[in-house]
């Protein structure tokens, strides 16, 4: 990060910089990055502290990596294996051995900073174990064609609910219509969206599956029904603001007076569930019922501009940029 941000996100916020490997601690890993991932987390992290520190200038964006280990400490992961990772924009990576994770050799490596990464894991316990969905429910995803947002989307419509998205284009919409399968979309950025929302939900939302925050859970909160449920995984509507907005207003008395639950979550929460949920993921996908759409860009240098893309709404689907080539051997 060159520049602390204040408001949208330009090209003058970033640079690059060669510079030696660091030296290793004893306790840490050396990593070869294959895939950095582009996503709203690093837009926030710029912007303020969330579950990690507020990033400073000149230090380097954070970022989920698929990565394969140069060097590790004895009893750690071989040289060779390839791995997830929380660490940077960077080719090479030192970070802790406990900021790595095995992967499943199941998938495309790109998916595992997609589908069977954090946003799909996101999606799939957001929508299984914090929305705890039932069968005829209406589901309203905002961020619908984002990373996260397609694959909720979906997975709520494989459990049998009716699932309504909202996006930024008209565009993003067919794309929902004609490959996800949404039988209801909206556009945000209609003059009419208000309206269009409410006659897109006839009968009451049940869950709103929110990754975007500010007026558009404004919109959607009169809409919920009694006892309904607010699943809140992002707030991208806000991370191009110098302070975050207000709270909607009546959110408290609304919250109180239909007895909503609104939760918040981290993937890192169902850490132990992950294997599982990775397998099941990719079953759906291999027997057709979910689709995963990503972009992949390559170069560190294409990095900035990514997310500059993603931030003005210009992603469907997950963004990845390829350092190297997929190692030889590794599933498809």
């Amino acid at each position: 990060m060159a520049e602390r941000p204040s408001g949208s996100l330009t090209s003058r916020h970033f640079r690059s910089e060669m510079v030696p490997l660091p030296q290793r601690p004893a306790d840490a890993v050396l990593l070869r990055n294959i895939f950095v991932s582009v996503a709203p987390g690093a837009r926030a992290a710029m912007q303020g502290p969330t579950h990690r520190p507020q990033l400073l200038p000149g230090e380097v964006i954070p970022s989920s990596v698929v990565a394969e280990v140069v060097a590790a400490p004895p009893g750690g992961p071989e040289p060779g294996s390839i791995v997830g990772g929380a660490a940077g924009w960077q080719e090479y990576s030192v970070v802790p051995t406990s900021d790595i994770w095995p992967l499943e050799r199941i998938g495309e490596l790109s998916q595992h900073l997609g589908l069977l990464g954090r946003n799909g894991l996101t999606a799939y316990f957001g929508v299984r174990e914090v929305a705890q969905l039932r069968a005829g429910e209406t589901v309203v995803v905002s961020g619908a064609a984002g990373g996260v947002g397609h694959l909720a989307g979906q997975l709520a419509r494989i459990a049998g609910a009716r699932v309504v998205g909202i996006t930024g284009s008209d565009e993003k919409n067919e794309v929902l219509r004609r490959r996800l399968g949404y039988p209801a979309v909206v556009n945000r950025r209609s003059p009419s969206f208000a309206d269009d929302l409410r006659a897109a939900c006839p009968a009451d939302v049940d869950v709103y599956f929110d990754t975007v925050g500010g007026l558009i859970l404004e919109s959607v909160l009169p809409l919920l029904a009694r006892h309904g449920r607010v699943v809140c995984c992002g707030v991208t509507a806000q991370y191009d603001l110098d302070r975050p907005p207000p709270a909607p207003a009546g959110l408290a008395l609304q919250l109180i007076a239909k007895s909503l639950r609104m939760q918040g979550f981290l993937v890192a929460d169902y850490l132990p569930e992950w294997g599982a949920a990775q397998r099941e993921l990719y079953a759906l996908q291999r027997s057709g019922e979910l689709t995963a759409l990503e972009e992949i860009r390559d170069g560190l240098d294409s990095a900035p501009g990514a997310l500059i893309e993603m931030m003005a709404g210009g992603n469907i689907g997950q963004f990845t940029v390829r350092l190297a080539p997929d190692p030889a051997g590794w599933p498809s």
